[in-house]
C-alpha cells in the first residue's frame, strides 16, 4: 500500500512539472534575466577578486568559447561570425562595461561597439577600445588546466597579441581564475529554480525505478536508459550525457571500476534479487543535474531488500555526511578528499570519492574532490579552493560486504547540494532507502 501511495505520488509530482515547466519564451525570459543579474552582482566581484579590470572573450561561428556562451542572449544558440565581448570594470563601484566588438548587436546584454562601415578591421577597432580604457589586466581565457578556460583558439591569440602595442602586451594575463569564478558562482535567482531541476530528476528516476517501467525477467537496462531519454524529451528538456543502468547482483561476479566508470554497461535482463543502479542528469534554463541511485528487485515472497544491502547504503550515506562536513572556504578540493578519506577509513567504511562542481555545465569549473582513479588527490584542479555560493554533485562510492550474497558490492550515490560559504545542503534530500520493484 505505502509502495503504491508513493508511486502515486511520483505520477502526480512528474504531471506538475510537466505542466509548470517553462515554455520556450518563458524560459528565454527568465534565463536574460539570470544573466543580467549574473552580469551585476556575480561578475563584478569576481573581477575585484582576481585583480583584473578588462576581460576580452572571443569566438568565431561554431567553434564557441565555453565562457562565451555562458554570456550569449538566449535567443543566440551560437556565437555569429566572430563575436568579440569586452567587459570593463572602471572601478569606484561603476558598473561593468559589457561591450560587443561584432558585426551584430548582442541582445540588449552588450552594448554594441563596431561600426564595420565607420572601420572596416574589427581586431582594431578592438585595440581602439582596449588602448582607450588603458586597462592594468587584461584577461584572456588561455589555461593549461581548465579546459573550461582555455577557449581563446591559437590563431586568435596569435591575432589579439600582433595588434596591441608592446605596453599593453605585458598587461595581458590568463583569466583562469575568472573564468571559473564567473562559471562556478550561482546568483539568487538561479537558486530559486536549481531545486526545481533536481526535482524533476528526482521524480523521473523514481518512477523509473518503479513496476510502471520496469517487468522483472523482461525489461532491459537499455529500456529504462531509453525511457529516460524519451520522457527528459518529453518534459522538453534534455539531457547533457546518456543515461547508464547498471547491475549487480548475486554472483561470481566483481565489481570492475574500468567496466563501472569508463565502459558504459551493456543491455541486461532486469531480475528478482537484482540491485540496479542509475547515472542521469538533465539540463533546463541552461542549468544542470547529475544524480545516481538503486532499486532493488524484490524476490517473490520478498518486502524489502536484504539487510546486507540496507547496511551497505547506510554506509554511502556516511560518507556523504563526512564529505559534506569538511566543505570550508577557502580549503582545496584535494584537502578536502584527504581529510573525508581518513575519517572514512578511520571508521570501517571503504571510500571512494569523486565529487565535482556542478552548474552552467555537468563537470562544472570550480575545485575537484578526487577522482573515481585518482583518490589521491588530483594537482592543479584539486588545488583550486572552495568558494560560497557553488553548487556540487556530491559523487562517491562505499565499498561493503553484503553477507546473502558473500561479495562485496559498491553503492555509488550521486546527489547535487549547495555550499553557501558555511553550510552545504542537498538541493532536494539524497536517497536513503533503495526504490522497490515488485516481482509478479
Amino acid at each position: 500500500m505505502l509502495r503504491t501511495l508513493i508511486f502515486a505520488l511520483s505520477l502526480l509530482s512528474i504531471t506538475a512539472h510537466a505542466n509548470t515547466i517553462m515554455n520556450m519564451k518563458a524560459r528565454s525570459e527568465l534565463i536574460d534575466a539570470i544573466l543580467v543579474e549574473r552580469f551585476e552582482t556575480v561578475l563584478p566581484d569576481i573581477m575585484n577578486r582576481t585583480g583584473i579590470d578588462m576581460w576580452v572573450i572571443m569566438s568565431r561561428e561554431y567553434n564557441e568559447d565555453p565562457v562565451l556562451k555562458t554570456m550569449l542572449p538566449s535567443t543566440w544558440i551560437s556565437a555569429r561570425r566572430h563575436t568579440m565581448l569586452v567587459i570593463y570594470n572602471p572601478g569606484d563601484g561603476k558598473p561593468l562595461e559589457r561591450l560587443a566588438v561584432a558585426r551584430y548587436a548582442v541582445g540588449e546584454l552588450f552594448e554594441k561597439a563596431w561600426d564595420k562601415e565607420a572601420q572596416p578591421d574589427q581586431w582594431q577597432a578592438l585595440r581602439d577600445i582596449i588602448e582607450q580604457r588603458d586597462p592594468k589586466k587584461i584577461a584572456i581565457n588561455k589555461s593549461y588546466a581548465f579546459a573550461l578556460a582555455d577557449g581563446m583558439t591559437s590563431s586568435e591569440h596569435n591575432d589579439f597579441m600582433s595588434i596591441l602595442t608592446p605596453r599593453l602586451k605585458k598587461r595581458v594575463v590568463s583569466g583562469e581564475k575568472l573564468a571559473i569564478g564567473w562559471l562556478e558562482t550561482r546568483s539568487a535567482l538561479e537558486m530559486e529554480h536549481y531545486p526545481t531541476l533536481t526535482q524533476i530528476g528526482h521524480d523521473l528516476i523514481a518512477k523509473a525505478f518503479s513496476n510502471d517501467v520496469i517487468t522483472p525477467n523482461k525489461t532491459t537496462t537499455d529500456d529504462v536508459v531509453w525511457w529516460l531519454r524519451d520522457q527528459t524529451r518529453a518534459l522538453g528538456l534534455t539531457n547533457w550525457f546518456h543515461p547508464t543502468v547498471s547491475i549487480q547482483r548475486a554472483d561470481n561476479e566483481d565489481f570492475d571500476q574500468i567496466k563501472a566508470f569508463s565502459k558504459r554497461p551493456g543491455e541486461n535482463v532486469i531480475r528478482p534479487g537484482d540491485l540496479i543502479h542509475v547515472d542521469f542528469g538533465i539540463t533546463y534554463l541552461r542549468l544542470n543535474t547529475d544524480q545516481q541511485q538503486h532499486a532493488y528487485i524484490l524476490k517473490p515472497g520478498e518486502t524489502d531488500a536484504p539487510e546486507g544491502l540496507k547496511a551497505a547504503l547506510a554506509a554511502g550515506n556516511r560518507l556523504q555526511d563526512i564529505l559534506m562536513s569538511n566543505f570550508k572556504r577557502g580549503r582545496t578540493g584535494n584537502t578536502i578528499l584527504k581529510m573525508s578519506r581518513e575519517q572514512a577509513i578511520e571508521e570501517g567504511i571503504t571510500p571512494a570519492i569523486y565529487t565535482h562542481p556542478l552548474g552552467l555545465h555537468g563537470h562544472a569549473a570550480g575545485p575537484t574532490i578526487g577522482m573515481w582513479d585518482a583518490q589521491e588527490g588530483v594537482p592543479t584542479k584539486g588545488d583550486y579552493p572552495m568558494y560560497p555560493d557553488t553548487a556540487y554533485s556530491i559523487e562517491l562510492n562505499a565499498a561493503s560486504n553484503v553477507p546473502e550474497w558473500g561479495k562485496e558490492i559498491r553503492i555509488m550515490l550521486e546527489e547535487d547540494a549547495f555550499f553557501d560559504g558555511k553550510n552545504v545542503t542537498f538541493l532536494d534530500g539524497r536517497q536513503t532507502a533503495f526504490h522497490l520493484i515488485r516481482s509478479e
